[in-house]
């Protein structure tokens, strides 16, 4: 007799059955959240809440950041709790150095100066008369990972391993059209961004990078930057490090060399073995993070189940994701679920049917420059215990015989 047919949609049905409620959708079980009034036992027969002037979640559903430090601190965004590529404005993760400002955008301008022909000082309302452009990037905290890679813990989530990544749409002025109308001179090559803020954070840019896909920008997933994002403008560098996407831009100047600033000499300068150090490393790597199964899922038992993640490169576009169940030993190609776009994040999926035993879970992304996300330990060579930046060695996810699934210091 021959084989029955395993369709795709038959191994989805086993691996609800077998997750028993532990997993829906790729997302972690809901459950009501304490406090919240219980629902009526059948909403038929009740009229249910009034409409209002700002949606809000289910009770059920609470996803929420993870607050590190305070004025000077971090809120990372909960991988696990999310499906899809685009995060929520209020869950994307948020880096500051100085504390969130207050800023009135009537009163806020944008200063273009430097090498430039014609000076400007340009008004937000200025700034939305320009054409406009909209795309989906990630962004990325140049540090995200270092935990994970100083000191791993089994319980830690994706959320604690990767959670300053995340991706919007985003609509803003293309960078190079402004720079266009200022005019600028032959011996520019780099341009100086500062933020508002009280850090006035500052970073030194390759003009090349103006006039390929940097945005002007205020406009997050359809609606005005939250003021943790940047409001009321920000500058948006596909691809590069998250601290480069200076948030409430407020002056772009042009100069013949990089500016040197505290933020590219004390931080954001890489210290490699042998005394040497990694200077402007802009671009981010090739990435890929399994988000479900990962701590704390315990697996109900064995059979069919999904294998769900999420890649990005900051040099292009992601071309494939291999999964491996046994620790690197072997790989599998995973299925690409949304569209491939430059310096953006794909999701992915592999059905994996286990058998009960100990697993070794991992990812590993490729993209299109044919650039192959490495080891930790390759990672490690390269750059050194003490390396404080671009973290993107391949993570692992132990599933214990019991079901237990907790995080792995990948080799």
């Amino acid at each position: 007799m021959s084989d029955p047919v395993i369709t795709r949609r038959t191994l989805l049905a086993g691996a609800a059955a077998a997750a028993g409620g532990a997993v829906l959708g790729g997302l972690p079980a809901l459950g009501q959240q304490p406090g919240a009034a219980a629902p009526p036992a059948d909403p038929t027969k009740a009229p249910g809440a009034p409409v209002a002037a700002v949606g809000q979640r289910s009770p059920f559903v609470h996803p929420g950041r993870a607050p590190v430090g305070e004025t000077a601190g971090t809120s990372l965004t909960p991988l696990q709790d999310l499906a899809g590529t685009i995060t929520p404005a209020d869950l994307h993760f948020t880096r500051v150095h100085a504390g969130i400002p207050a800023i009135d955008p009537a009163r806020h301008a944008l200063l273009i100066h430097g090498l430039v022909d014609r000076p400007v000082e340009l008004s937000v309302a200025d700034l939305q008369r320009y054409p406009s452009a909209t795309r989906v990037h990630f962004i990325e905290c140049s540090g995200n990972g270092g935990a994970a890679y100083h000191a791993p813990r089994p319980d830690m989530t994706p959320q604690q391993v990767d959670g300053m990544v995340s991706q919007s749409e985003w609509t803003g002025v293309p960078l190079a059209l402004l720079l266009r109308d200022v005019g600028v001179k032959p011996e520019a090559k780099w341009f100086l961004a500062e933020g508002a803020d009280a850090a006035r954070m500052a970073r030194s840019i390759p003009l090349a990078k103006a006039h390929d896909d940097a945005l002007v920008v205020w406009v997050q997933n359809g609606e005005p930057l939250r003021p943790e994002q940047g409001f009321p403008i920000r500058l948006l560098l596909p691809g590069y490090e998250g601290n480069t996407n200076v948030k409430w831009l407020r002056r772009i100047k042009l100069g013949e060399s990089p500016f040197m600033t505290m933020w590219e000499t004390s931080k954001y300068t890489d210290p490699l073995p042998g005394g040497k150090i990694r200077q402007f490393s802009l671009e981010m790597d090739a990435k890929s993070v399994i988000t479900t199964p990962a701590y704390p899922e315990r697996l109900s038992g064995s059979g069919w189940w999904p294998i769900r993640g999420l890649a990005w490169s900051g040099r292009g576009r992601i071309t494939r994701v291999d999964v491996s169940t046994d620790g690197g030993a072997t790989w599998a190609n995973a299925d690409l679920l949304t569209p491939l776009s430059t310096k953006a994040q794909v999701r992915f999926e592999h059905l994996w049917h286990w058998d009960g035993r100990e697993s070794l879970l991992m990812s590993r992304a490729v993209d299109d420059q044919g650039y192959v996300q490495p080891t930790t330990a390759a990672l490690r060579a390269a750059r050194g215990p003490g390396t404080e930046y671009h973290f993107n060695g391949i993570r692992a996810w132990r599933v214990a015989r019991d079901g237990a699934v907790t995080f792995e210091a990948a080799t």
